[in-house]
């Protein structure tokens, strides 16, 4: 069975079913999959165990390491056309005599080049098969989410120390491949528009995926020019929007993410009683009720979660009121789904219970400052006339974390477009961060204006009017980039500001969706057929208050689905400490990758 979530990650699915498995399938016959780091990662993000069984597959196995040979069984080879992953599929089949496996069929996940190429058809290709290129170098991480596959991506993107080495170009065109594996996924040839100026990463960014989309095309089975289609693909610069992140949100996912030590989407917490024991969470999609709440604010979170509680165990008493045999038989049948049911509730509610520990101790009083500097205005409509008397009492209170002082005189520094060199080094001696003073210095890096001047008049993208929506008053920010959707869906984006890069960009039809914005949703399939997709790639990150962005607008705006994606997923913290790195030396920072 095929994981039930629809979007991204069925679609990654859907195509290594059939570019890998369908292609190699022979009756009855059980294979051995063999991957690399990265094609371990995407399989896990869109299939679990059982569908891989139900594809005839029996073991999976790194292709890095010493493994038992199977000469009985062949083998599938999923992996990245790098040295490394070559190497581990030409060691297996040196000799023929101790070869590992039958026989091996090889799909790598992008183009591989012409020496790795040459190495297997002189090392090993009697016992090769198959061999393909499927193009996938991405990760589905959500439904409407995707990364790439770049370590160190915000380092080598942005690092001045990196600034006249070829590890930028070759960064840039590693980003064009990868996302153009996203289009041809998604089955787009879209029209490529970036945001001009201050920097030119973006403008860049986009000849390239053009050009290689131009490239893609003409090579693809059918060999002819696939015609633009009526979707968009917009790159920005992260420094577009710093705003959105550094500030603290209090929307459920992006809430916990910023406060609780999450890592890899696994969450901690200990079971209730005297010998509370260790357990573990993963935040994921196959979670109807994450999917239903990550989005809400955390007032609503802390209301809903209890009520479903209620809800689950009135049905289960409500059962087991008629003792009758048939009743008790209902009742095991349906025991393990209460159980997996009520465990998730639980979850939910330690991590909503945990993020309001943390917000009543210190956060709430940000909150309020944070709000004011970013928008310029309090919550009742007034203007901020003195924006250092917003910021005085947060950086006073003893209670705060140094993170904390730092995101707010981040914000007052963008609220302000910059501060004088002298009134910054006094912001850093009075709150005694001269060790992480990097943290605020290096966003000139990312083009954002630290010390104000003349040249640093940065041009901000016009807000909307939300004074209408109803809002929590320590949530009045709205991402930029949620504005910059609804104006590309309204087709108000203006064109010098927002460039085409080819010469006749498509038409683009997601404008037919402000009147389509109320119609009842058609069938997932047919309704996406009549639509435009519009694809957003923000180099350098992006936060989880924008990743909300994409789902928000799609769901507004029914014709149009907003896909959402950058070289990696941001919290507030890395963030920092990845700005504060961009000053060391690359040996240093970056890991070494193939």
């Amino acid at each position: 069975m095929a994981p039930a979530v629809r979007g991204l990650k069925s679609l990654v699915w859907q195509k290594l079913k059939s570019s890998v498995f369908d292609d190699c399938r022979k009756g009855e016959e059980w294979k051995i999959i063999l991957l690399d780091d990265y094609t371990t990662k995407l399989l896990s993000m869109c299939c679990k165990m059982t569908d891989l069984l139900a594809e005839g597959i029996t073991v999976v196995e790194n292709v890095y390491k010493n493994r038992e040979p199977v000469p009985h069984m062949k083998a599938i080879y999923f992996i990245t056309p790098t040295k490394k992953s070559v190497d581990g599929l030409i060691d297996d089949f040196i000799t023929k005599s101790s070869s590992r496996y039958k026989a091996a069929y090889v799909y790598f996940t992008d183009f591989c080049p012409d020496n790795l190429f040459n190495k297997i058809k002189s090392s090993c290709a009697k016992s090769i098969r198959r061999l393909k290129e499927i193009n996938i170098s991405f990760f589905p991480y959500e439904s409407q989410v995707f990364t790439l596959n770049v370590p160190d991506a915000f380092y080598r993107c942005y690092s001045p120390t990196l600034e006249k080495t070829k590890d930028k170009d070759a960064v840039m065109q590693i980003m064009a491949e990868q996302i153009v594996t996203l289009c041809a996924t998604l089955d787009e040839n879209p029209g490529v528009r970036y945001k001009s100026g201050p920097s030119d990463k973006a403008s860049k960014l986009a000849q390239l995926v053009e050009k290689n989309l131009e490239n893609y095309y003409k090579t693809d089975e059918k060999s002819q020019i696939k015609a633009k289609t009526h979707s968009q693909l917009i790159i920005i610069d992260r420094g577009f929007d710093p705003v959105s992140t550094v500030l603290h949100e209090l929307t459920f996912q992006a809430m916990a993410y910023d406060l609780l030590p999450i890592e890899n989407d696994t969450y901690k917490y200990k079971t209730e009683g005297p010998a509370g024991k260790e357990r573990e969470a993963i935040l994921e999609e196959d979670d109807e009720l994450w999917v239903k709440i990550r989005h809400k604010h955390i007032a609503d979170v802390i209301e809903e979660i209890p009520k479903l509680l209620k809800e689950v165990s009135s049905k289960r008493k409500a059962t087991e009121g008629k003792l009758s045999i048939s009743a008790l038989s209902q009742l095991m049948k349906k025991m393990p789904h209460y159980r997996k049911e009520i465990s998730r509730q639980v979850v939910h509610l330690n991590i909503a219970e945990d993020c309001m520990s943390k917000f009543k101790s210190n956060i709430e009083r940000l909150c309020k400052a944070e709000q004011d500097l970013a928008l310029g205005t309090d919550a009742e409509g007034q203007k901020v006339k003195d924006s250092m008397r917003v910021l005085l009492p947060v950086l006073l209170n003893k209670s705060h974390e140094s993170y904390d002082k730092i995101r707010a005189i981040l914000l007052y520094i963008f609220s302000t477009n910059g501060t004088t060199q002298e009134n910054l080094d006094k912001l850093i001696q009075n709150v005694q961060i001269e060790s992480d003073s990097d943290m605020i210095r290096n966003w000139k890096c990312l083009d954002v204006p630290v010390i104000s001047s003349s040249a640093a008049q940065q041009h901000k993208h016009p807000r909307r009017d939300r004074s209408s929506e109803e809002t929590f008053q320590l949530s009045r920010w709205t991402p930029v980039i949620k504005d910059v959707m609804e104006d590309a869906i309204e087709n108000k984006l203006d064109s010098k500001e927002w460039p085409y890069c080819s010469q006749c960009p498509p038409t683009w039809n997601g404008s037919g969706a402000v009147s389509a914005r109320h119609k009842p949703r058609a069938s997932y399939k047919d309704e996406r057929k009549s639509s435009a997709r519009l694809i957003i790639f923000v180099i350098g990150g992006i936060t989880y208050s924008e990743m909300r962005s994409a789902y928000e607008v799609s769901q507004a705006y029914k014709s149009c689905e907003v896909v959402i994606g950058s070289t990696h997923i941001l919290t507030p913290k890395r963030l920092l400490d990845e700005v504060k790195s961009l000053s060391k030396p690359k040996d240093m920072v970056c890991t070494k990758d193939e």
